[in-house]
């Protein structure tokens, strides 16, 4: 089974970790490292390697990271780029996440970073979006 590394600003992973505990439960082979402002880089990646020792059964890992080119997806990246087991994946939501932990049991992380965007931007929407989708599906079935 793959890990997943959870990272992000301020407490946004022990966040996401904390709602994908009361929605799913304990999940096997998943951190959740938060990047307060006290920390630095190179705690970041200290962090990151025990945690990779830590979940990786063989599988390969992902990371979950909150923003395009923060230090969490920089740190993340310099990782990756010399493995080819491990996958970064960036501007996370919840949905994603929930979605993802129950997938990727028999996913390969480049399988899961593909399916995960797919969630993630299905995951983004607006009020105004669904209602006019419920509308045009409402119509489509009236028929003759």
């Amino acid at each position: 089974m793959l890990g997943v590394i959870i990272t992000g600003h301020g407490g946004f992973a022990s966040g996401m970790e904390k709602a994908m505990l009361q929605v799913l439960g304990g999940q096997p082979q998943v951190a959740a490292i938060d990047f307060p402002a006290s920390s630095t880089t190179q705690q970041l990646e200290q962090q990151f390697v025990a945690a990779l020792n830590e979940i990786d059964s063989g599988d390969g890992v992902v990371f979950i990271t909150d923003l395009l080119g923060g230090s969490p997806f920089r740190v993340a990246s310099t990782l990756a780029i010399p493995r080819a087991d491990i996958e970064v994946i960036t501007g996370a939501n919840l949905q994603l996440v929930l979605e993802m932990m129950m997938e990727r049991e028999e996913l390969t992380p480049k399988e899961f970073c593909y399916q995960a965007l797919i969630c993630g931007h299905r995951g983004m929407t607006s009020l105004a979006d669904e209602m006019q989708k419920k509308a045009a599906d409402t119509s489509a079935c009236e028929g003759i």
